[in-house]
This record gives structure tokens, sequence and C-alpha cells, in this order.
């Protein structure tokens, strides 16, 4: 009886078997091949139905860096390629190549062929403005009754518009700052016409070498400078921007026009500087140096004021 208790164990293997010869993972395979042969069929499709210029476009987009894109320039880090690190140099990882590195993209500028391009432009403009005054001298009657005591000329500063005494036809009341009536109608006539240009107006005054009797110190210094801003308010008042005046000076008998003879009338005269670009930088240049003088003595003034 116990002998029939034992039973044998038995173990059923059920032997799985593929779907076909080599089972269903060739399909998949086949399928991904076929996937890759529709796309690259495909590709050639757009290839040849694609016009030059859309294809070119096609390959400018695929080069260009998605920064640029989106906010133009040159390239990624201004690169002349989108290589990294080497820009044409397919060798060189230390970093991209500048655009304006490239000795193809350089470009060389002559700076002193538009230096000598706008003195030009500054010298037509003032010898139009000379033949503007000259033709208004011409068909102004008041004017040209004054032809002989109006000089125009042009000096390393500029355009120079002389207005001279004669012998019995002076500008200013004897050994005042006084404008002759006359005088007066000449600077409001060129006043106006200074407006047409944007150069800059220096104001010079000068007497002849006869000696200025006073007992107050007033000599033909301060004389030349009184009948030089006496000018500049005429000027103003025939309409010309106060702002254009740069520089107004009494140089008395230090610079007569007639050398030989320094008492002559002609030596007695108001100088209209029509500044060019170069005369009026140095005057700027001249007036800060100044500036920087006369501002250092005043820190430590106050520098010392507060107890430092």
């Amino acid at each position: 009886m116990a002998e029939e208790g034992l039973r044998p164990i038995i173990v059923k293997r059920i032997k799985k078997s593929g779907g076909g010869h080599h089972g269903g993972a060739w399909k998949i395979a086949y399928a991904d091949f076929v996937t890759a042969m529709m796309a690259f069929f495909l590709l050639m499709w757009l290839l040849g139905s694609t016009t030059k210029g859309d294809l070119n476009g096609i390959s400018e987009y695929f080069k260009t860096p998605l920064k640029v894109a989106m906010q133009g320039g040159a390239g990624s880090g201004d690169s002349s390629s989108v290589i990294p690190g080497g820009g044409k140099d397919l060798t060189r990882k230390e970093g991209q190549v500048k655009a304006t590195d490239d000795p193809s993209m350089k470009k060389t500028y002559n700076l002193s062929a538009a230096k000598q391009a706008l003195e030009h432009e500054e010298t037509l403009r003032l010898q139009a403005l000379k033949d503007k005054i000259e033709s208004k001298i011409e068909s102004n009657p008041l004017l040209k009754k004054y032809k002989n005591q109006l000089l125009l000329d042009f000096t390393s500063e500029g355009l120079r518009i002389q207005i001279v005494d004669e012998q019995n036809r002076p500008m200013f009341a004897l050994a005042k700052a006084e404008l002759q009536p006359y005088t007066r109608d000449i600077l409001y006539e060129i006043g106006f016409v200074l407006n047409d240009v944007p150069n800059k107006i220096g104001l010079s005054g000068h007497t002849d070498a006869t000696p200025y009797m006073s007992d107050a110190g007033y000599s033909n210094w301060e004389l030349s400078a009184d009948r030089a801003n006496a000018s500049r308010r005429a000027l103003i008042a025939g309409g010309m921007n106060e702002n254009k005046i740069l520089r107004v000076v009494g140089l008395a008998s230090a610079a007569n026009l007639d050398k030989q003879d320094p008492f002559n009338p002609i030596n007695r005269r108001i100088s209209i500087i029509v500044m060019n670009k170069k005369t009026e930088e140095n005057v700027m240049r001249d007036s800060a140096k100044i500036d920087v003088g006369t501002a250092e003595p005043a820190t430590r003034a106050a520098a010392a004021a507060a107890g430092k």
C-alpha cells in the first residue's frame, strides 16, 4: 500500500514554436528598411522637384545658427562659420574665428581720403556762402555803397569777412565802441546770411596804432574787445543764431592789415571768421584746457575749506 502511494512526478515542457521559419523578428527589420527606403526616395523626389533658388535657401537655413536666425548678426560669437571652434580651419579647437579676423572679410578704410572729402565739402559750402554774400552786396544798394569796406577772403581758419574803416567813413564813433548806423545795417544784413551754414563764428576787433589816452587804464585792447562785442550784438539783432558765436576777442593793433603803416585807417576793422572744422575743434580744445586749469585750484580751495 505504501508503494501505491508513491506517484511519479511528471514535468511537461511546452516547446514554444516561432511563427514561421525564423520567427517574427524579420518583420521589424523589414519594416525599418522599407521606411528608410521610402524616406530616401521621398528626399530624392523633393531634391529633383525643388528649384535651385529654394535649394540654396534651405542650405543657408541649416548653416545659420538659431541665435543668428532669431536675432541677426554675422554668426554666433561673431564667427564667419558655424563650425564649432575652428571657423574654416577644421583642425582648430581653441575657439571660433571672428569675422573681423578673417583676412578675406576685412575692410580697409582710407581715413585720409575721408578727411579730404569732408574738407572739400566744407570748402564748397564756405565758397557758396562767400558767393552769396558778394551777390547780396551787389544787389543791395545799401551794401553796395560800402563795397570797398567789405573784404572777403579765405584764411587757414575759414572764410574771413572784414569790415574796415575808411578815412572819412569810420565804423565806430571816435574812440568809442558805438556803431555807426550804416555799420549796424551792414552787420544786420550779414548776420542773417550766416545762418545758412552750420559753422561757428569768431569775432575779433582791431584798432590802429594810435595810442588811446585814458587815465582809467582803458586802452586799445579794451576798446577793440568792446567793439567786437558791439558787433556781436548787432549780428544777433540781425537774425544770426546766438549759439553760433564761439569766440570774441580784441587784438588792438597787434595784427595790422597794413603792416607798413600801422596808423592806416584800414587797420581799424572788425573781422568775422566763419570757422572751418579744424579751427572750431582747436578753439573747443583750448577752451577745455582753460576750464580744467581753472577748476583745479577751485577744487583744492574747496578741499581746504572742508578741512581735507
